[in-house]
């Protein structure tokens, strides 16, 4: 991927939605919950601007794809934990310098839209890790 450093260009996924088993609950290791996901990931569009073809820039379609099939498949305690093994799982597949995130179970606190964590990861948390990230 190019140093984006230069351009600040960024593709953004924002409500991405979807359920999985979270929580440390009782009850919330039998139901699946609604957590919404934000995502912001680092691109070059000089040369997809340039070509207008998808093959030059990050396929967001893909990143989305990806996302889902990670969250609706895993079964973690913790929204921190979930969101830091997501980053180093698009981290390590997409080849990403770095990653934002920020994740949200709605309704999860009487009195409140929703609570969450919202964190950014980098190639160095990921070699820190020593191996790839699993999904559950």
């Amino acid at each position: 991927m190019t140093d984006t450093r230069a351009t600040g260009d960024r593709i953004f996924l924002r409500g991405l939605t979807t359920e999985c088993i979270i929580g440390f609950i009782d009850w919330e290791r039998r139901v699946r919950q609604t957590v919404v996901l934000d995502l912001e990931l680092p691109v070059d569009c000089r040369l997809a601007a340039r070509n207008d073809e998808v093959e030059d820039t990050l396929d967001y379609k893909r990143v989305a794809k990806r996302v889902l099939a990670f969250v609706e498949a895993s079964e973690f305690k913790l929204v921190e934990t979930l969101a830091h093994r997501l980053a180093l799982t698009l981290l390590a597949e997409f080849s990403l310098p770095w990653v934002r995130l920020s994740l949200n179970k709605p309704g999860a606190i009487r009195h409140s839209r929703d609570v969450g964590v919202q964190i950014e990861r980098t190639r160095a948390d990921l070699e820190s890790e020593g191996t790839r990230p699993s999904g559950t």
